[in-house]
């Protein structure tokens, strides 16, 4: 494997270094992403560049004990095994993420012949009331803070940007959320929210939002 690497040039070299950081910091790299130059979707060459080395990879990962897979239906390549890496999601971003999923799911269920779904900060903030999992609507700052780290992790990507938070600022859900969360437990992780939420409120429990 390391004779492997020094054969390669400085550029294949500094990628595969990039590439490396990258699954570890976000977990999955998707061969699609929305580009905003161009207004659609491009391919994303570190993904490109992974596919083309992901036996070296594989053999890279296991010395951690860390297994690479690539999902050829959903485009993406994704690591597993390095639970300790990632930083400690908000309540608000794990609430976001289950929420993501359930409407990931039912936009599929609309649209088959496609692998990604579009939604709204409104339509989502509005399933936080749906489901009463928040007692009142989070502050720009914590929608923020929480979309930031959905975006890092490959989650999602904010058509309109960070900056033009409102009701109706797009947000296009790339379908890692699948691989993120099976369906049925994101529906029983989202009940068990609504219960802990109901608590709170009775005085039983307290959320801490």
């Amino acid at each position: 494997m390391l004779e492997q690497y020094q054969e390669w040039n400085t550029i294949e070299q500094e990628t595969m270094q990039a590439v490396i950081r990258k699954l570890l910091s976000q977990t999955f790299l998707l061969d699609r992403k929305y580009d905003k130059k161009s207004g659609r979707m491009a391919s994303d060459r570190e993904y490109e560049f992974c596919a083309d080395h992901l036996e070296f990879l594989t053999e890279y990962f296991a010395v951690a004990g860390i297994t690479i897979r690539q999902n050829y239906e959903l485009g993406i390549i994704y690591i597993q095994g390095a639970e300790g890496a990632g930083e400690r999601l908000t309540k608000l971003t794990t609430l976001y993420l289950l929420l993501l999923k359930l409407i990931y799911d039912e936009k599929m269920a609309a649209v088959s012949s496609s692998t990604q779904a579009f939604t709204t900060v409104g339509e989502l903030n509005g399933k936080l009331g749906e489901f009463r999992l928040v007692r009142g609507l989070p502050s720009i700052t914590e929608q923020k803070r929480a979309f930031a780290a959905l975006k890092k992790y490959q989650m999602v990507e904010l058509l309109d940007g960070l900056e033009e938070m409102g009701e109706a600022c797009r947000i296009l859900i790339y379908p890692s959320v699948n691989l993120a969360l099976l369906r049925e437990d994101a529906g029983e992780l989202v009940k068990t929210f609504e219960e802990t939420e109901e608590e709170s409120e009775d005085g039983a429990a307290d959320t801490g939002l």
